[in-house]
């Protein structure tokens, strides 16, 4: 069982106006969501998206037309010392999020997710260093750990690379490590585990689900039985917030993430309640990860983020869900494809 929450004393909230923040990934679902706290804090906030022909910038286009005129939009790769060089010239801090997430497309292209998610976070680094920045926040995954070897998993857990995708963030990881020994960079390592909410991509497990059940009863699914530990996307948002201030972080890596641990079947049973269906359940092989690349449990000992944060999750599971059903319900335009390749 886990253990029994303490209340975290209420830390004064950090006065983020007018401080000048880098965040890569902006355009995707997290980062856009830290994207739009920054600025609604009055921060001046420089994002970098990854260049398109067609001109879109992901959900930075969503944005309301006032909060969009006050960011600083760059387009560029990570990959780019150049870019990453000119993008953090006078910045306070950076959140590092920018990578690519997918495990199913680490399986079919390594090079690729390998030099974006390991050689991107060395550009990083090194501009930061450059630029001297006040505190680089680096964003990990939970997917470092592979299948839980103890339960609940803390900070010391052992690293297991069960897919391309979690070794390139265990590489990135260290890389960011090293910079903080070797130069003294001031780091700090968040290691969210499963995030959800709106914006959410339509592969991930749970806006796969919704999407299908929005569509008809028919659930195509993978492994049933697969636990993971569910934190909304919000509560991730201002932990990694709380990480840019507080004192005692530097060079240390914290969890976020609730402690509880759900099953997909549990999880399916949760949403098809809420949205009061039945559904019938059809298990789809290409939904199916490689045998010894399936990570089963994940589930994370929040205690030092307790401590160091003063952070604790704000919204549970069911609850949770039903902010992102109905945010789904209203932008169905997102999730019109119920097709996806569930990635966890």
């Amino acid at each position: 069982m886990p253990p029994k929450r303490k209340i975290s004393a209420e830390r004064k909230p950090f006065n983020w106006k007018n401080k000048k923040v880098l965040v890569t990934g902006a355009s995707g679902f997290v980062g856009s969501h830290l994207t739009e706290s920054l600025a609604e804090a009055g921060a001046k906030v420089r994002l970098l998206v990854e260049y398109s022909s067609h001109e879109t910038f992901g959900w930075v286009d969503t944005f309301s037309d006032a909060c969009i005129q006050s960011l600083d939009i760059v387009q560029g790769d990570l990959r780019d010392a150049a870019t990453t060089l000119r993008l953090t010239r006078d910045i306070d801090y950076v959140f590092h999020l920018g990578a690519i997430i997918s495990i199913p497309y680490s399986f079919a292209n390594p090079y690729d997710v390998v030099s974006v998610n390991v050689m991107g976070t060395v550009n990083i680094l090194d501009a930061c260093r450059s630029s001297s920045v006040k505190r680089l926040i680096h964003i990990s995954t939970s997917e470092v750990y592979g299948s839980a070897q103890s339960l609940l998993m803390d900070e010391t857990h052992p690293l297991v690379a069960q897919s391309p995708y979690a070794a390139s963030k265990i590489g990135a990881d260290k890389i960011v490590e090293s910079y903080h020994h070797s130069y003294d960079l001031p780091v700090v390592t968040i290691r969210p585990f499963n995030m959800y909410g709106p914006r959410q991509s339509a592969r991930a497990i749970i806006p796969s689900i919704i999407s299908q059940l929005f569509a008809g009863s028919r659930l195509g699914i993978g492994t049933l039985s697969t636990r993971r530990d569910f934190t909304f996307v919000q509560d991730a948002v201002e932990g990694m917030l709380r990480a840019a201030s507080a004192p005692d972080v530097l060079g240390k890596t914290i969890h976020l993430g609730s402690g509880k641990e759900t099953s997909v079947s549990e999880l399916v049973e949760i949403i098809a309640s809420i949205l009061g269906c039945t559904p019938t359940l059809i298990q789809e092989p290409r939904r199916m990860r490689p045998v010894k690349s399936e990570v089963s449990r994940l589930c994370a000992d929040t205690r030092v983020a307790e401590k160091l944060l003063g952070w604790n999750p704000s919204i549970d599971l069911k609850p949770g869900l039903e902010k992102t059903i109905e945010w789904m319900r209203a932008h169905k335009q997102f999730y019109e494809r119920s097709k996806h390749d569930c990635v966890i």
